[in-house]
């Protein structure tokens, strides 16, 4: 008799039985982590605050069926909606996510740990506000953090070895994952509870990465990340009706999600759960763009007075980047869309060398006709550096580096301009936190008055102490606009 014959329940998948162990146990001592985790927040509401701007992001907000309001649930930061936890999470994952400009994990696997604020912010303003009338135990920004470090190292360790993108699935899986077990233990969950939840997460199998990749890129890739961590919310709160959970999820003979969905291999997990992945997370300051052409604008951007005379002058760009960003954004033809445009390493360095500049608004229409964009991209070649590939890889490193050399008709060219690592990075972490603030108080003045400014500022500024031990629902008011 085949094993995948045999009914006896197994024991939970050692994997699941550790991500369990972790989220329900584990204490974060890192001061590192808790003072990045503050940044991670911040950022992700900067960023949810920009996409407002944009009507393709907002016509997905609000409640699923129009119309339909709740009663004390979760307050959409910019906005006068009042959600359940589950929209509510897919209406702030889909905000953060949105423009591309939120934080980045790369390893085998890349990916924005900050999408499961969404799922995280939206349950803990419900859950406070629930134990704020039933006279509970209220949550605290401190939760938020903690839950927050823990989501970002599951997501983040699962990323190191296993390659998702390589067998054509999405990276948004791993959010799904880490929301859940999170969500799971911030409702009260016991292990079982939190183990059945998990199993169900991974049952839910992977999205297909078609909306990321030529020749299907869309907006999908906006609100993926909602859809991931809102899906978090749901099954943690199925899950705690004590609905039944499903043990070897990952490894049963046949009908597991190995065997059926990664090739029959086993997940890699390198080092233990603790709070490497929030100590080591990369922010996006510079430039909304996908993470692996941040140091490529970059370079561009340091030639662009250079070179704004001879534009009709070049005869040819080369690029020397990492392999992860041949394999994903080396893109060539037309671009449809702005979510085209955003994960197209050509168009990425065109912007900066003709403008001097790369924001949100440079992906639109109304810049991406301007006819010199394509008569540059036609001259780009892209070309893997093994050295970049390796340093890209390497734990000690984690580079992430691009060089860019424009050579001209006359035999002359530019000098190569390469930059290692961006300003995200945690080695450059020390010059990019005040542009990082820069970033949040400029997004955030898109949106509320001068005054709710001064106190947003005022929230902000105040000691890592006072910060953590604010209520979640009173944090979220400060960012809640009540008018129609």
């Amino acid at each position: 008799m085949s094993d995948f014959r045999l009914s006896n329940r197994p024991e939970p998948d050692s994997l699941i039985s550790a991500i369990a162990e972790y989220v329900l146990e584990k204490e974060i001592s890192s001061e590192l982590a808790y003072s990045t985790a503050r940044y991670c927040l911040l950022d992700s509401l900067s960023c949810a605050m920009l996409a407002l701007e944009y009507p393709a992001c907002r016509k997905l907000l609000g409640p699923i069926v129009p119309g339909v309001t709740t009663h004390n649930g979760t307050r959409i930061p910019g906005t006068n909606y009042v959600l359940d936890p589950v929209q509510g999470a897919f209406n702030l994952g889909a905000m953060i996510r949105w423009l591309d400009y939120n934080d980045t994990w790369l390893a085998a696997e890349w990916g924005h740990p900050s999408d499961n604020f969404g799922g995280i912010l939206a349950l803990a303003d419900y859950l406070s506000r629930r134990h704020k009338t039933s006279h509970k135990l209220n949550f605290s920004l401190y939760d938020v953090l903690t839950y927050a470090i823990k989501a970002y190292e599951i997501q983040g360790v699962l990323a190191l070895e296993n390659s998702f993108n390589r067998i054509g699935l999405d990276h948004v899986i791993l959010v799904r994952i880490a929301t859940t077990a999170v969500a799971t233990a911030m409702l009260g969950g016991n292990r079982t509870q939190v183990i059945n939840a998990i199993s169900n997460a991974w049952i839910d199998g992977g999205a297909l990465r078609t909306y990321r990749q030529a020749p299907n890129t869309g907006s999908r890739k906006s609100w993926a990340a909602g859809d991931a961590t809102s899906r978090g919310v749901r099954l943690a709160l199925i899950a705690m009706t004590d609905e039944m959970g499903y043990p070897s999820a990952l490894s049963a003979k046949q009908w597991g999600f190995y065997d059926v969905l990664f090739n029959r291999k086993t997940f890699s997990l390198p080092q233990e759960f603790a709070s490497y992945v929030m100590e080591n997370i990369l922010f996006k300051i510079s430039f909304p763009a996908e993470f692996h052409a941040q140091t490529a604008v970059e370079a561009a951007l340091a030639l662009h007075q250079k070179i704004k005379p001879r534009l009709n002058d070049i005869e040819k760009i080369v690029i020397e980047t990492q392999e992860a960003a041949v394999r994903i954004i080396d893109k060539t033809g037309p671009l449809d869309n702005p979510a085209d445009r955003d994960h197209c390493l050509q168009y990425m360095v065109a912007i900066p060398l003709l403008f001097g500049r790369l924001t949100a608004n440079d992906y639109e229409d109304s810049i991406a006709r301007d006819k010199r964009i394509d008569q540059l991209r036609s001259k780009m070649e892209v070309i893997e550096n093994k050295k970049f590939s390796q340093d890209y890889l390497d734990p000690q490193k984690r580079a992430i580096a691009n060089a860019v050399q424009l050579f001209f008709k006359d035999g002359t060219a530019t000098e190569r301009i390469a930059v290692d690592y961006p300003i995200g990075h945690q080695c450059r972490r020390e010059e990019a936190m005040p542009l990082l603030m820069k970033k949040f108080h400029e997004n955030m003045r898109g949106i509320f008055t001068t005054d709710r400014m001064q106190k947003i500022s005022s929230l902000v500024n105040c000691a890592q102490e006072k910060f953590q031990n604010m209520r979640v629902d009173e944090f979220m008011d400060y960012f809640f606009d009540p008018k129609p």
